[in-house]
């Protein structure tokens, strides 16, 4: 048995997730699950559908890329994932998809304002959505510039990263990350849900206002907050 097994049924088990959330159709999205101790993280081989995926064809990389265990090529979007990694060392899981609400947000190329207490349970920011990448960094190393591009736009909102566990791509699509894989697939799930919302409200009043910041921080602090008090104890 390979040391990795674990890693793998964790990451295999999260991407079995996106189908079955719907977030993904045919092999658009792929989740990746971190081992510190090891230096390596576990991602969906890249093409493979998710009717013929299986644990033992999840491959294992480190965070220069080197493919450590595993036959198939892994995900185009390798690079970003390891990048992510590397720069924020408190997350362990890291979801991409297509969405299809998320999506027409980052094509958009507009944040996601928050519009309800939905949206403040989770987070009290907007969802920031990164400008499209400039036509010097596509021509060069693509996808581990995403994971710059990521980078750079938490850092030009002065946004937390552990606050904020998800980011909209101008023109491309959404990243969501958490302290474990499957974290980050509640977030993408999360994501999705919140922009649907949030297209809908500005369809019904495009002149909607943004939550006042009253209610934004009584819901965050009911549920996050030290006296917080929904769910059990």
């Amino acid at each position: 048995m390979s040391k990795y097994t674990e890693l793998k049924r964790e990451c295999y088990e999260a991407n079995m997730q996106l189908p079955a959330y719907d977030l993904v159709i045919f092999t658009f999205g792929n989740v990746s699950a971190v081992d510190r101790k090891e230096g390596v993280f576990a991602i969906k081989p890249s093409g493979v559908d998710y009717e013929i995926l299986k644990p033992e064809d999840i491959v294992i990389v480190d965070f220069d890329n080197n493919v450590v265990e595993g036959s198939m090529r892994p995900s185009s979007d390798t690079k970003t994932h390891a990048f992510l990694y590397k720069v924020w060392d408190s997350i362990g899981g890291i979801t991409h998809t297509h969405s299809t609400y998320a999506t027409s947000w980052a094509q958009s190329q507009q944040d996601i304002p928050i519009f309800g207490t939905t949206h403040a349970d989770y987070l009290t920011k907007d969802i920031p959505c990164a400008p499209p990448m400039s036509d010097e960094l596509i021509q060069g190393n693509y996808e581990h510039m995403t994971g710059q591009q990521i980078i750079d736009c938490f850092a030009d909102k002065g946004l937390d990263h552990n606050e904020v566990e998800m980011i909209l791509l101008g023109n491309h699509g959404p990243f969501a990350w958490g302290k474990t894989a499957a974290k980050s697939v509640f977030n993408s799930k999360l994501l999705e849900e919140l922009a649907k919302m949030a297209l809908i409200t500005r369809q019904i009043n495009p002149e909607a206002p943004r939550l006042k910041d009253a209610l934004i921080k009584k819901h965050w602090e009911r549920k996050h907050g030290k006296d917080a008090y929904y769910g059990q104890s």
